[in-house]
C-alpha cells in the first residue's frame, strides 16, 4: 500500500501511480521487466551514511552503480551503504521501495545521468510501483541536488 504522504504528494502534482503485486518490483531489473522499460530508467533511491553518522539518498539509473569517489567528493566523507533496517528506520521505506519523494532530513542527489530518458521510474514507496515522470519533474519535487554520482 502507497503511504499516504506519498500518495497525497503524488496527487498534488497531477502524477500517475503504476501499482503491482505486492513484491513485484523488488530490484531496478524487476522494475524495468515489469514496466517494460529499460533498467536504467528506474530511479533507484539508495541510502548510504557517512562516516559522521549523517545520512544521504542518491537516486540512480537502475543498471548503474554509485561512484564511491565521487559520493565522498559531494559530501566530505566516506559513506557505506546502510542495511535493509537502517534504511527503514530512516527513509521510512523499505528497500526495494525507497522513494525520492517522502522523505525528510535527508540530503538528496539525482545522477545528472537519469536526464538522458524521456520518462525515469522512481518507486512511491513499496515494492510493487513505478511513477513515470520527466527528470525535471523528479528533480523538482524530491528538491534533491543534480549530480554526477555513477
Amino acid at each position: 500500500m502507497i503511504p499516504t504522504h506519498v500518495r497525497q504528494l503524488l496527487e498534488r502534482e497531477g502524477l500517475d501511480v503504476l501499482e503491482f503485486e505486492p513484491g513485484s518490483t523488488p530490484t531496478a531489473e524487476a522494475a524495468a521487466a515489469r514496466i517494460g522499460v529499460a533498467v536504467d530508467q528506474i530511479a533507484k533511491s539508495l541510502l548510504f551514511r557517512t562516516k559522521a553518522g549523517e545520512y544521504v539518498l542518491v537516486v540512480c539509473r537502475g543498471a548503474q552503480r554509485v561512484s564511491s569517489t565521487k559520493l565522498k567528493g559531494l559530501v566530505g566523507s566516506k559513506c557505506s551503504m546502510t542495511s535493509a533496517e537502517e534504511t527503514e528506520r530512516v527513509t521510512g521505506f523499505r528497500p526495494g521501495g525507497v522513494c525520492p519523494f517522502g522523505v525528510t532530513g535527508v540530503p538528496m542527489y539525482i545522477d545528472e545521468g537519469l536526464a538522458q530518458f524521456e520518462l525515469v521510474y522512481p518507486a512511491a514507496g513499496t515494492d510493487a510501483t513505478g511513477v513515470p515522470m520527466t527528470f525535471e519533474h523528479l528533480v523538482a519535487v524530491s528538491e534533491g541536488t543534480t549530480a554526477e554520482v555513477v
